[in-house]
């Protein structure tokens, strides 16, 4: 019989309800006020009070409004139909919902009921399965969509019966497992699975070492993140942190995409979903959004509902890796998820920790960034969860606890600075602060050797060790003035720029320069850093400035020019006679 309650205090969207039977830590519960039950979800227990957060508005809420506990955690329904849609952050379909404003306790259902899907047997009746195992496919946007032994079931299961070829429900029982003591469980193509819990169907979890190529050099060629890697952006306001996320969401080499806007402003929000079934798909020609999910939850939603969006959002991601496919998970922004946090923790009058952030904040972000991850699953296939979160630190202080903890736990930091945007050199990622943990690895170093080339890591580091040069410079000129430093200064420095307007600096609305392969990026770098080793003769420091000026248009019109068309060898000839006639004997 399911425990009802009764509400005892209201502090905004935490209410203390008097519980009259047992109830569980994460447990759902629905808040009757007005005739309208509102979802909530129980962060402490203590004795008879049960302490809930409200996913809704509770305004209009009494003390003594009856409360019913459902006896389960938040859970998302898993199943085809979940491509190309847009979700709240309880994975309500927004599509499915009425009026411009959503209304307060209305709920809609994630999935599709009535469609019909072409469904595929790929198991055999007798075999022996256990949770996660692939019973069949279907297909879904040019996807395999594989249906699977639920993730809650525990042991091993035979495969009693087994539908045939043909078009069936999500509802439809397409398979019947028996389990070890005999007893009969119906399997449809649709599953529950509680968000705060990782999914963990799989053999092995190895340190993942598969680059992602994503198109853009600052991350490919100088910070890599790799298949089921951690990075996350932090930036302050205008420095292109949507922009980079957009990128990196239409090129990268992942089978879904999942954007989990996390209490961003709503415009920034509506733009996702305005440009997105707009955008094409460069791997495949076809439209972006069909492999594409949205979990929004903006800033004008309800500050609880920010936390549950990022854990459904993972939740779905984890779904889809348990296939065997390759996932790419973008958050925009976890400072929103932390700072909603940090309000329910001082409404609950806990210890605060910096900043009035909970005590426990390190450990919230790190359990939740170790999800991600590149695994082995039971049948011999990979599958990926590659998660980028934006940090949102007031006034661009990377100093402040989300930044610095979750520095603590991501592999890859992309540092987006002001001064780099107010020059226009985009994307503002500092190439000096940000690094790439993978970078360490040997295993990675083996990949890359093998994809790329001997000795490019080598090469990575001293592109960077070029740009500390230059910047070292760039102070001790503005100090002491163009003449008060040596020529061969000068020279380095305009090396620096060279590098930094060539491979760092790329222009992401253009229709070439967008999407750099990783030949080409590795073409260019070799290009960039013949003329770094090459030594140069000049009359005086306005001399340095002219021909680097000259060289650096040569190249980035290289950069604007298909790989090895005739423009791009025109601009490459170019390039070559330029440092020819200044190179020394």
């Amino acid at each position: 019989m399911a425990t009802k309650g009764s509400v005892k205090g209201i502090v905004s969207n935490l209410v203390t309800i008097e519980a009259d039977g047992p109830v569980a830590q994460n447990e759902i519960c629905y808040i009757t006020v007005g005739g309208v039950p509102l979802m909530s979800e129980v962060i402490r227990v203590n004795g008879k009070n049960a302490y809930a957060q409200v996913f809704e508005s509770t305004r209009g809420m009494r003390i003594g409004d009856p409360v019913t506990f459902e006896g389960h955690m938040l859970e998302v329904t898993l199943g085809p139909g979940m491509l190309s849609k847009n979700y709240d952050g309880l994975q309500n379909d927004l599509d499915k919902m009425d009026g411009v404003f959503l209304k307060r306790g209305s709920y809609t259902y994630a999935l599709d009921e009535e469609k019909l899907w072409d469904f595929k047997p790929l198991a055999t009746v007798g075999d022996r399965v256990t949770a996660g195992a692939w019973l069949g496919e279907v297909e879904e946007n040019f996807q395999s969509i594989k249906v699977m032994v639920p993730f809650t079931f525990e042991g091993i299961y035979t495969l009693k019966s087994l539908q045939p070829a043909g078009k069936y429900t999500v509802e439809d029982n397409i398979a019947v497992l028996v389990d070890e003591s005999g007893v009969e469980h119906p399997i449809t193509m649709k599953q529950k699975w509680p968000v705060k819990r990782p999914i963990t169907c799989y053999a092995d979890k190895p340190r993942p070492h598969k680059l992602l190529e994503t198109g853009v050099r600052m991350i490919d060629t100088m910070n890599p993140i790799v298949e089921g890697g951690t990075g996350f952006i932090p930036g302050p306001f205008g420095t292109g942190k949507t922009v980079l996320q957009h990128a990196i969401s239409k090129q990268a080499e992942a089978d879904i995409v999942i954007i989990a806007a996390c209490g961003e402003r709503a415009n920034e929000v509506v733009e996702v979903f305005k440009e997105f079934p707009e955008l094409l798909d460069p791997n495949t020609g076809r439209p972006l959004m069909e492999r594409t999910i949205i979990i929004a939850n903006t800033s004008n939603m309800p500050v609880a509902a920010r936390e549950a969006s990022v854990y459904t959002a993972m939740t779905i991601a984890e779904y889809y890796r348990s296939m065997g496919l390759k996932v790419l998970l973008m958050a925009d922004s976890t400072s929103r998820w932390a700072q909603a946090l940090r309000e329910m923790s001082n409404r609950l009058e806990e210890l605060p920790g910096p900043d009035a952030f909970p005590m426990d904040l390190s450990a919230i972000v790190a359990n939740f960034y170790a999800r991600a991850g590149f695994v082995h699953l039971k049948n011999g296939q990979t599958g990926s969860v590659t998660f980028i979160g934006t940090v949102s630190p007031a006034g661009g202080n990377l100093k402040e606890p989300v930044t610095e903890n979750t520095k603590k736990v991501a592999r890859c930091f992309y540092a987006l600075e002001q001064e780099r945007a107010d020059r226009k050199r985009y994307p503002a990622i500092n190439p000096i602060d940000s690094y790439s943990k993978y970078l360490e690895y040997p295993e990675f170093a083996d990949y890359v050797a093998e994809r790329v080339g001997a000795g490019w890591i080598d090469q990575v580091s001293e592109l960077k060790q070029w740009l500390i040069r230059g910047k070292e410079i760039s102070e001790q000129i503005n100090i002491l003035g163009d003449d008060g430093v040596p020529l061969d200064y000068h020279v380095t420095f305009w090396k620096s720029e060279l590098i930094d307007f060539i491979i760092c600096q790329q222009d992401a609305f253009d229709s070439i320069d967008c999407n750099c392969s990783l030949e080409r990026q590795e073409f260019m770098v070799r290009r960039v850093m013949q003329v770094c080793h090459t030594e140069f003769s000049f009359e005086g420091f306005v001399e340095v400035g002219d021909f680097f000026k000259e060289l650096i248009n040569a190249f980035r019109q290289m950069n604007y020019a298909e790989f090895d068309s005739d423009e791009f060898r025109k601009q490459q000839a170019k390039a070559d006679e330029l440092v020819s006639q200044r190179a020394k004997n």
